[in-house]
């Protein structure tokens, strides 16, 4: 396999970064590609799986860009079919993978395959997924778009603008709406939304930046903040649900404050056994919390085998949050950059509607 992002050696080569996103696997996905300063595009299939989304995002940027070209994925799936040649292990088993099972995904697999082999100027390259890479972050951030509100969306010159709801003028102004592409959808007709009511998502930071894990000062401040905020929201909704993904910190707080104040909360799981290298007394609470929802919506199977994995995990289920709930309060110190990506995730589906805590 090329090592991450190697230049190509021939300056003429476009590079363009493709990201896939599903909610719930399989459920609804996104897929995007971008090249910077040049053509971008994301779309949406209403029941899919995120493989499927790494595979059409790939795909549709072949489709749509003549000319040399470059496809920097962060899907080891994509890029290994190609630089590992499995495709050609495919062909001599007539379509059979190496335990002579169909391969998966055949449908996508072999037009595309054809595609790529037939312009003979396609390579591919791995970059490493979430690690800041600025246009693989920009092609994330359209995917999990085009899943969360089911919108396809294009333009001709992509910039950082694109990414900020900017007007089709600064987009390219090929999008086909009249303004602001990126707007989310009108909560009115929001696609199969899962939890009725209206939905506060309550997330941020672990322990360590909330005062430590054991009970202290910034931890009960930021409690406090939260069921005061959660107070407040039910004067103005009488119907108001909670949503968690119970994590350590700010998401248990979330849970615990719901109970509180007697509203219901609902759990949703990034995957199953996310507890389980938590300390005992931190799963005796979760196990406690978990049996206290009103619902819990587990949106993989069991604990991811890596840090890639993990990352895909809880990108999903950040997504769920953002197309299931009207607002949110996110407990986050504003000069912290490690939930910036989630912060505007938030700001860009809910139209502004975050309420941030900073913790002191």
């Amino acid at each position: 396999m090329s090592p991450p992002e190697r230049p190509s050696a021939d300056p003429e080569v476009r590079h363009v970064y493709t990201d896939g996103s599903c909610l719930g696997n399989p459920g609804p996905g996104g897929w995007a590609f971008v090249v910077d300063g040049g053509p971008w595009a994301c779309g949406h299939e209403p029941r899919t799986t995120n493989q499927r989304m790494e595979i059409t995002a790939a795909a549709q940027a072949v489709e749509a860009l003549d000319g040399p070209l470059r496809v920097v994925s962060d899907s080891t799936y994509v890029v290994k079919c190609f630089n590992d040649e499995w495709w050609k292990g495919w062909h001599r088993r007539n379509w059979l993978n190496s335990a002579k099972k169909p391969v998966a995904n055949r449908d996508l697999w072999e037009p595309f395959i054809e595609a790529v082999q037939a312009r003979g100027d396609v390579e591919f390259a791995w970059v490493k997924g979430h690690s800041g890479q600025r246009l693989n972050t920009a092609a994330d951030v359209l995917a999990v778009h085009a899943a969360a509100t089911g919108q396809g969306l294009s333009g001709g010159r992509f910039a950082d603008s694109v990414l900020e709801l900017a007007s089709d003028d600064t987009a390219g102004g090929e999008s086909g709406d009249s303004a602001e592409p990126l707007r989310s959808r009108d909560r009115g007709t929001k696609p199969d939304r899962e939890v009725a009511g209206h939905v506060v998502a309550v997330l941020g930071h672990r322990p360590p930046e909330i005062g430590g894990y054991a009970e202290n000062p910034t931890a009960r401040k930021v409690l406090r903040q939260i069921s005061d905020v959660l107070a407040a929201k039910r004067e103005m909704h009488p119907d108001l649900v909670v949503a968690t993904g119970l994590g350590q910190g700010a998401e248990t707080m979330g849970a615990e404050a719901a109970l509180a104040a007697g509203v219901p909360f609902v759990a949703v799981l990034a995957f199953e056994g996310m507890d389980e290298r938590w300390p005992r007394p931190s799963r005796h609470r979760f196990a406690e919390l978990r049996a206290s929802s009103d619902a819990q919506f587990v949106l993989g199977g069991g604990p991811p085998p890596d840090g890639e994995a993990f990352g895909k995990a809880m990108r999903r289920r950040d997504t769920w949050l953002a197309r299931n709930c009207d607002e949110a309060v996110l407990v986050r110190r504003t000069d912290d950059r490690t939930l910036a990506s989630v912060h505007r995730q938030l700001e860009t589906a809910l139209d502004g509607d975050v309420w941030v805590i900073e913790p002191d």
